[in-house]
């Protein structure tokens, strides 16, 4: 650790790691406080949590329970109480893993993925709206890093999950 302090090269990373660090912190801020404005909850009652289920199922398809808590990284329980709401606004429905008909599966509804499709035209619209100053090149290369970031992340974090 002693020798990595002294190598210049360590230190300009870790001071750009930190400055990454704080701008990501500060992005997640002001995503977060800028979400409640921009989506359009639908029925009352839906936590973030929800949200992210209902994601998952319109963008990756019908899925376990355990699939949800392990992609979303929360407990079975939350996942179960966040499923009982969701399904109980209709936007959720159960049916028979096509696999083990023991086992159940979520599903969007289609009212459930008519919520999805309008959130996410409305975080379109606030994003272009935001990136409209921006030349196409910088919104490109904006697009370009934060895919690699996403992807670095994603296969750092499957890789520590697998040991």
């Amino acid at each position: 650790m002693a020798a990595a302090a002294r190598d210049p090269s360590a230190t300009t990373e870790l001071d750009d790691a930190d400055r990454l660090g704080t701008q990501l912190v500060r992005l997640l801020r002001a995503v977060g406080r800028a979400k409640h404005r921009v989506i359009k909850h639908g029925p009352e009652g839906l936590d973030q949590l929800a949200y992210a289920m209902l994601f998952c199922l319109v963008h990756d398809g019908p899925q376990r329970t355990g699939k949800l808590a392990e992609t979303l990284h929360a407990e079975i329980s939350s996942i179960s109480r966040q499923t009982r709401s969701l399904v109980g606004h209709g936007l959720v429905e159960r049916g028979a893993d096509p696999i083990d008909g023991r086992a159940c599966v979520l599903h969007a509804t289609p009212e459930g993925e008519r919520i999805f499709t309008e959130n996410r035209r409305l975080r379109n619209l606030w994003l272009a709206q935001l990136l409209a100053g921006w030349s196409p090149a910088d919104r490109e290369t904006l697009t370009r890093l934060l895919e690699r970031l996403a992807g670095d992340i994603e296969h750092t974090t499957a890789a520590t999950d697998t040991k």
